[in-house]
């Protein structure tokens, strides 16, 4: 699914990459990225494997030698943004005639022929499962040939690649578990652009996650398209676990074992996941979640639409009855749980009725927070294919802030059960507001500022909570988390 796609972070959107300089690199290369969590963690990835090829990160893009533009195809409006960057690295190219522009990602794979062919915009194009090939690819570019490899793989995970952390606040990592994407969802492009669904192997990931902690991060987000059907077999793809062998499938690694291995190795590390498909998620893994003080309270839960006739027709793999015993099934478990949602409203089709589905769900569930979108047809989906775009333009708007303004009711709601409540912060940065302040967030996953006093990046700190907003609590510090 393509959950972890949609959650764009508009902060991080097209900010360009540092990394630590060698004074041994003699090339410059120029990063941006746009769209997912899971986009920025590749772009780390193609630094480290290009570090090794002699190049440094820089932010000034005229004096590049490789420029390089992450893409995403969840949204039109990452596309139109990555489209004028383009024009604009070209412009810079006139000038600086040495300068080579590539294209990463999952725009890649769809609009190849268009960059390179038609637009002849670009030099490079690089699918997500093809970053290992770009020093060969970088050489036929330096040749004069244009260097395309889209090819999905499904073998490819990274695991052997220690990516290099970029403009991190040297708190909180991302270490990447899965690959691709099974669920054909008719609005999304993911399956098309990240290719079948892969598992890492555990080991690996746990070494990733042990190199992360010698660097002093103290929180681990596990990220995925789709974690909760992570399973490592031997490798392979997810859909072909029924051919292994019976050793194969009795030692295999299902997402609520890895949790577990991963807050019992490391029980002084914060754990977060995301994202979580409701089809896929099992109770072993809220279990799990209840067991251990280090994985923080708080899923992701994309749930689409409270419809059932619109969830048929999004080919999501549950009803709305389903999600809700899910639901009932999580607070019975872990009564604190935070859990935020996804929301696409004017799908193709949708009535009033539906729409009304939805806000039903929403005021079942109370979710802490959300993302919520209008929807948008993408090219190459089966929606974009089969199916009308019928829903005008000013009823998406009418629907989208009904569902934005119940959500913004529900998310105060939820702040409100935390005052006067004192709560383990890990200390993320300097608040943006008062520069007096720090900002942290909970294990619920909402920001909490107070004033800085003794305490330092990095630290966990008791807060009481004293007041709110619907978006950040307010609070001071009473002291050191047993947790430093």
């Amino acid at each position: 699914m393509q959950e972890v796609e949609r959650i764009i972070d508009e902060k991080i959107q097209g900010k360009a990459l540092v990394t630590e300089n060698k004074k041994e690199n003699t090339k410059k290369l120029f990063i941006e990225s746009y769209g997912c969590q899971m986009n920025m963690n590749d772009s780390e990835i193609v630094a480290a494997i290009l570090d090794k090829e002699g190049y440094n990160t820089t932010q000034i893009l005229e004096e590049a030698d490789l420029v390089l533009v992450n893409t995403c195809s969840i949204r039109e409006k990452a596309e139109t943004t990555v489209r004028r960057r383009l024009q604009k690295y070209n412009a810079v190219k006139q000038v600086n005639k040495k300068m080579k522009v590539g294209v990463l990602g999952c725009m890649a794979e769809r609009l190849k022929e268009k960059f390179l062919e038609e637009e002849k915009i670009v030099d490079l194009v690089v699918g997500p499962d093809a970053y290992k090939d770009l020093p060969n690819l970088l050489e036929e570019v330096y040749e004069g040939r244009d260097a395309v490899n889209v090819i999905l793989s499904k073998e490819e995970t990274y695991g052997d690649i220690s990516p290099v952390r970029l403009n991190s606040n040297g708190v909180s990592a991302f270490v990447s578990i899965t690959r691709g994407c099974d669920n054909m969802c008719t609005f999304c492009v993911v399956p098309f652009t990240r290719g079948r669904e892969r598992s890492r192997d555990p080991k690996s990931i746990l070494e990733e996650i042990q190199t992360m902690i010698d660097k002093d991060f103290k929180e681990i987000t596990l990220l995925g398209q789709n974690v909760d059907s992570f399973l490592w077999y031997g490798g392979g793809l997810k859909k072909d676990f029924i051919k292994a062998s019976e050793m194969a499938r009795a030692t295999a690694v299902d997402f609520a074992q890895l949790l577990d291995m991963c807050a019992t190795q490391f029980p002084k590390t914060r754990f977060r996941f995301s994202t979580s498909n409701p089809q896929d998620m099992s109770l072993d893994v809220i279990y799990v979640m209840a067991k251990h003080k280090n994985i923080c309270k708080y899923i992701h839960l994309p749930v689409q639409s409270g419809s059932n006739a619109m969830l048929k027709a999004m080919n999501r793999q549950h009803t709305r009855e389903e999600y809700m015993e899910l639901v009932d099934n999580i607070f019975k478990i872990v009564p604190e749980m935070a859990l935020s949602q996804d929301m696409i409203v004017g799908f193709c089709g949708e009535t009033e009725q539906d729409h009304q589905d939805t806000l039903d769900l929403m005021e079942y569930v109370k979710y802490d927070f959300g993302f919520m979108f209008a929807y948008s047809e993408r090219p190459g989906t089966l929606a974009g294919k089969k199916m009308d775009d019928d829903i005008p333009a000013a009823v998406k708007k009418r629907r989208l802030t009904e569902v934005i303004d119940l959500q913004q009711k529900h998310s105060l709601f939820r702040t409100q059960q935390h005052l006067r409540k004192v709560e383990e912060v890990l200390i993320e940065g300097t608040s943006k507001k008062n520069p007096n302040e720090w900002k942290g967030r909970n294990t619920q996953n909402t920001v909490i500022v107070f004033p800085k006093e003794q305490y330092k990046l990095g630290d966990f700190v008791n807060v009481k909570v004293e007041d709110c907003t619907s978006a950040t609590l307010k609070g001071i510090a009473v002291g050191y988390s047993d947790n430093n």
